[in-house]
């Protein structure tokens, strides 16, 4: 019997010991030293004041049938030849994070106010203001709205760069509608790239859950430093819910981004001047590359670009851009496109099976001659039309002009034409380029234009 007590004893003393050791090994402890338990709330009360919601209304006109536009069509069913143009109106919820409180800039996505015709922020204590659009860039999914408010709280930027995987972050937003609600999670993954979401992409992966309406609100670190901007979900299938799959921008891009919005309106983006094609096993082959390492092909060097004056050559394979590695030929563009105008690089080169290393200065992308329509169709006032830039991801790939800009409540903009959209066919006739355009629009009655917007074709009818 007392065999048996000495062990029970040796046993228990064993199971409170291993149970002391677990305890200290957690990554929070049961109990804070006053006997408190831990908790986010502190950093929250600073930050939570510093993320909004973004309401927006627009009116979307309703697109007929093509044939209905057809006047011998319209005359066969005795259908009126006027019809005014029916519209909807349409409402959407996102958040936004408060960054400057004394000029009363607001950071959120440009999906979140796009085509927007009213925008409504609400703010954590209850105001609600309406805002204006400073400037976004849809290739990165930026936009800047300022509102005119006093006694705001903002969010201090992180460096991005500094993250690693494995990090704590919150996410802060309003998904759902549901008002203001706050996640957590880690850092899954950096520098994600190649997801088709944006023209271009860094994004910051999270498994803090991040669902509808969370669109432009907050990732911060546990100092409540802001870290990224919550973007997009992954979700296969036909899902629509949060799988612990979160994208954010990253504070560094985002200010990046923001800077040029408030000095110039718009993003002023680095080129490089090549045009180029992935490496494929059979090329390796041809360009006497032993290991498929990746990268991508030059496959044309435009005169007196920073390309040709680093030295680029057709049949070059850039490997790496300032010692990172590329997968292929979009991953290049990618990472052009987010860097500085003025930017000096390093590019690791395969040329003729050897090794090699450029330097090369990028320049600001020069856009083709572009042409203010106003005074060839009235219709057209506000809009600023040219050639398909090449660092456009359509550029190549189809044929038509692009709309670099329009003013917002301009004719243009009442018609539903936006910013990067492309014209592929004016009244049913395919456009080639800028100088066929001006050609096919001019003193035309009515305008039938097929319009290429975020992989989507539609049809605008503007009489």
């Amino acid at each position: 019997m007392m065999n048996k007590l000495k062990a029970s004893v040796v046993w228990l003393a064993a199971i409170v010991l291993l149970t002391q050791v677990a305890t200290a090994a957690l990554p929070f402890p049961w109990l804070k030293d006053d006997g408190q338990m831990p908790t986010l709330a502190p950093m929250l009360d600073q930050s939570k004041p510093a993320v909004v919601n973004i309401a927006t209304r627009s009116e979307v006109r309703i697109q007929d049938n093509p044939l209905l536009n057809d006047p011998f069509f319209r005359r066969f069913f005795n259908l009126p030849q006027q019809q005014q143009p029916r519209t909807r109106q349409t409402q959407s919820l996102g958040s936004g994070v408060i960054v400057n409180a004394k000029e009363g800039l607001v950071l959120t996505n440009n999906h979140v106010i796009q085509r927007a015709d009213e925008i409504t922020v609400s703010l954590f204590d209850g105001r609600s203001f309406q805002a204006e659009v400073v400037g976004s860039d849809p290739a990165t999914d930026v936009a800047v709205i300022r509102i005119p408010a006093e006694r705001l709280s903002a969010l201090p930027l992180a460096d991005s760069d500094s993250l690693r995987v494995g990090d704590f972050v919150v996410a802060i937003g309003n998904p759902f509608g549901l008002g203001q609600t706050v996640t957590s999670g880690i850092v899954s993954a950096l520098g994600r790239s190649g997801l088709g979401i944006e023209g271009y992409e860094n994004f910051i992966q999270t498994d803090a859950s991040i669902n509808p309406g969370n669109s432009g609100g907050a990732l911060v670190n546990l100092r409540g430093e802001l870290v990224g901007i919550n973007t997009a979900i992954f979700s296969p299938g036909q899902s629509a819910g949060n799988i612990g799959i979160g994208f954010a921008i990253p504070s560094n891009l985002v200010k990046q981004i923001t800077d040029q919005l408030l000095e110039h309106g718009e993003v002023r983006r680095a080129y490089l001047g090549v045009q180029m094609q992935d490496i494929t096993p059979e090329l390796a082959q041809a360009f006497g590359i032993e290991d498929n390492r990746g990268g991508a092909v030059v496959t044309n060097v435009i005169a007196d670009s920073a390309a040709e004056k680093a030295g680029l050559k057709v049949g070059d394979v850039v490997t790496a851009v300032d010692g990172i590695s590329l997968s292929n030929a979009e991953n290049l563009r990618n990472t052009i496109g987010l860097l500085m105008v003025g930017q000096t690089i390093k590019l690791d080169i395969i040329r003729d099976g050897k090794a090699r290393t450029l330097t090369a200065k990028v320049t600001e992308a020069q856009r083709a001659a572009s042409t203010q329509n106003g005074d060839v169709h009235p219709k057209l006032r506000g809009a600023t039309f040219g050639d398909i830039e090449e660092d456009s991801p359509y550029y190549g790939n189809i044929q038509g002009v692009m709309l670099y800009s329009v003013v917002r409540g301009s004719p243009a903009w009442e018609a539903g034409l936006r910013s990067h959209d492309i014209i592929t066919s004016v009244n049913r006739q395919a456009v080639a380029d800028l100088q066929q355009f001006r050609q096919l629009v001019n003193n035309q009655p009515e305008l039938l234009l097929n319009v290429v917007r975020e992989n989507r074709a539609m049809f605008l009818l503007l009489r």
